[in-house]
């Protein structure tokens, strides 16, 4: 008689009960060795009544089957595992992502605020060249009218100017 057949035993009772009489047992919660066991949500797709690898008994093709279960239940774990690690790369890669976004911000208000002094610059160099060209031409023409005034002076040089004014 297995263990599964058993579902309920009783004892023998006289015909007349007395105080002492044993009460009957209702062993059909120990037929099932997971009867009492929990078992977390999440072992529910890895551990269920239809792929169940616990057997009390063992011929070949039991062991044979609970071979095959305990390979499954790898490959189950393993997947579970590949697909944590396919969650968390995904979230490394998302993290990446917005620090290059972020990065990509950054290099546009620097390149912005760079195109603005560039600008700034290139203006104040456009004034200076201006100005500069402005006091070539003044320059040249101070040149021009000095040497308009030296050569209707009567003094034929420079120092000859100095001499005269020392003199006085």
């Amino acid at each position: 008689m297995q263990p599964s057949e058993i579902s309920r035993l009783q004892y023998m009772v006289p015909s007349n009960p007395s105080p002492y009489s044993a009460p009957a047992f209702d062993l059909s919660r120990f037929s099932n060795p997971l009867h009492n066991l929990y078992i977390p949500p999440q072992l529910h797709e890895i551990i269920s009544p239809h792929s169940s690898c616990i057997n009390s008994n063992s011929t070949s093709d039991e062991a044979d089957e609970q071979q095959l279960c305990v390979i499954n239940e790898r490959k189950q774990r393993r997947m579970i595992s590949n697909r944590e690690s396919a969650r968390r790369s995904r979230m490394r890669k998302q993290r990446h992502l917005d620090e290059l976004w972020s990065q990509v911000v950054w290099l546009r208000n620097e390149n912005h605020q760079l195109i603005d002094k560039l600008n700034h610059v290139s203006e104040s160099h456009d004034k200076v060249v201006q100005e500069n060209a402005q006091l070539k031409e003044e320059a040249s023409q101070l040149r021009q009218l000095f040497s308009d005034m030296q050569l209707t002076s009567p003094y034929s040089t420079l120092r000859d100017l100095e001499h005269a004014l020392a003199d006085d």
